[in-house]
């Protein structure tokens, strides 16, 4: 897919580039391409010549812009840079799918093991492990999607606490129970590292290290042209033309920082790395003894839950080229993606929770054996201009470990917070709040958590979703509730099975405080049905 997006776009713009009525002030690329023009347009070699150029000229821009910065920063933003370059040379020359769809192997008998056969370490044992672990967060986006200014992991989500918070709670219970020094790790973007250093102070008095550093800052391309958006390295003047390349430039990123040498040369072992807004991605003493054990020999293990069918875009293991492979619905095949939603074919989905081998880290990196496969992402700057940015997911890198594991964990360990649906569920009765991690309430019959589906017009920020109700509702036998329209609630409403509140336009549902909702379909005209 890579490749072709880049052939259709280097054999169209080369075929201008020989045209006798090109003007003298089109882009240097054009011009540069004219000396290949006795080469057939349509032949793999005018293709290898054209993507030469494009990837030279790219280079000479990449001079240009670190030429902008000061000298003393120069070396570092060269190096950082080099990794744009070279992945922007990846995308130009992949050829074809990443993957061939009847090569994928089916999934070996040990490759995902089951959390329920982990042994439990002892207290010592637990203590001994925990001095050979860092906890890594990944810190890079923003509140804008929920309607939040600032750094997601800001937003209070319970008890006027924030996903950072809780975070470091969590990390303090662990250190004061078992007497040791596990650090914390936030992994910044461009985006969120000033506000962050700033919110960090608070936590001085706090028994837990905390370290940051921030993943790469890449310019965006003009789409049309292969050419990068920014004149300089000055950043903050333009924000709109850089990009955080995704997680998946967590390896290099955290090796450049020189954080990955000073965690391995303190005896470190292992890094668990999560998302920020995933509630459920505490430290698992068990999965740590796995890994940790004499006999074990595992790099890197991926966390794995089932598939539901919320979960079907959702990236699932794979085994190809007798190893394990992440694979994401952007590499399927069109004719293939009903497959690949299937909950039958594919039984799990990465929760993005991984534990990684340091060492094994630096030596991935230092070999340059990453090879990640590059997302596409379009988008369009306000101008109007549209550019495409390469990004790579951090899962993507378990194939170039040794001996990686997958590991079906309970549900409970993915608790994504990415809609105001999401805030609802863990801001109410639903869970308990346990030095800093939330706990299914034992007062819920079932293990799973009931389908919410809140309407965007009304609810998708977190101030006009807060607005609507007086208190969380009882949601303790909720199995679905799907509320569209303007609707508002009392104090003390409880749902009960399958609820569905639906205010028409123009018209405004008021649930009175104390309702008791149950199998309910509740439309515009306030007329109440039995489900």
């Amino acid at each position: 897919m890579t490749s072709q997006i880049a052939d259709e776009f280097l054999l169209g713009h080369a075929e201008k580039a020989v045209s006798p009525t090109d003007s003298p002030d089109q882009p240097r690329f054009y011009r540069k391409v004219r000396g290949h023009q006795r080469v057939p347009s349509g032949s793999q070699e005018f293709k290898d010549l054209t993507k030469r150029d494009a990837l030279e000229q790219m280079k000479n821009d990449i001079e240009r812009l670190v030429s902008t910065v000061p000298e003393a920063q120069r070396e570092a933003t060269k190096k950082e840079l080099d990794g744009f370059s070279s992945l922007f040379e990846r995308y130009l020359q992949e050829k074809g799918p990443s993957l061939s769809w009847n090569d994928i192997q089916k999934l070996p008998e040990n490759a995902v093991r089951d959390y329920a056969s982990l042994e439990t370490p002892s207290t010592e044992d637990a203590r001994n492990m925990l001095e050979k672990l860092v906890v890594v967060k990944l810190n890079g986006g923003l509140g804008t999607s929920m309607g939040c200014r600032g750094p997601k992991s800001v937003i209070p989500v319970r008890s006027d606490l924030t996903f950072l918070d809780l975070t470091v709670q969590q990390i303090e219970y662990l250190n004061k129970t078992y007497k040791v020094n596990v650090p914390l790790v936030l992994m910044n973007s461009f985006n969120t590292d000033a506000d962050t250093q700033k919110i960090i102070r608070k936590y001085k008095g706090v028994q837990v290290e905390i370290y940051t550093f921030s993943q790469s800052c890449f310019p965006r391309i003009e789409k049309e042209s292969l050419m990068p958006v920014p004149k300089d390295c000055h950043v903050e003047k333009n924000l709109e033309a850089w990009y955080p390349p995704g997680h998946g430039d967590f390896y290099e990123s955290f090796s450049n920082s020189g954080l990955l040498k000073k965690f391995i040369k303190q005896g470190r072992k292992f890094c668990f790395l999560s998302n920020i807004d995933n509630l459920g991605a505490t430290v698992d003493l068990n999965i740590l003894n796995m890994l940790l054990k004499s006999n074990s020999t595992s790099e890197f293990l991926m966390e794995v839950t089932d598939k539901t069918r919320a979960d079907v875009k959702g990236g699932t293991l794979i085994q190809y080229d007798n190893k394990l492979r992440l694979l994401e619905i952007a590499q399927v095949p069109k004719e293939h993606v009903d497959e690949f939603k299937s909950v039958k074919t594919f039984k799990f989905f990465n929760t993005n929770n991984l534990w990684v081998d340091l060492e094994a880290i630096e030596r991935v990196v230092s070999e340059g054996g990453l090879n990640m496969e590059i997302i596409i992402n379009h988008k369009s700057l306000g101008n109007g201009t549209n550019v495409i940015q390469l990004e790579t997911a951090v899962g993507a890198a378990m194939k170039a470990f040794n001996h990686s594991v997958g590991l079906n964990v309970p549900r409970s360990r993915f608790l994504p917070v990415k809609k105001t649906s999401d805030l609802m569920l863990v801001m109410s009765n639903l869970y308990d709040l346990n030095h800093g991690s939330l706990i299914m309430s034992p007062k819920r019959m079932f293990p799973t958590t009931p389908l919410i589906k809140l309407g965007d017009a009304h609810f998708a920020k977190v101030k006009d979703f807060l607005s609507r109700f007086a208190n969380i509702p009882d949601l303790l036998e909720l199995d679905h509730l799907t509320v569209s329209g303007d609707v508002t609630f009392g104090r003390g409403v409880s749902f009960k099975g399958t609820v569905i509140i639906i205010a028409n336009h123009g018209d405004r549902i008021d649930i009175p405080a104390e309702s008791l909702l149950e199998n309910k379909i509740i439309s515009g005209n306030l007329r109440i049905l039995d489900h």
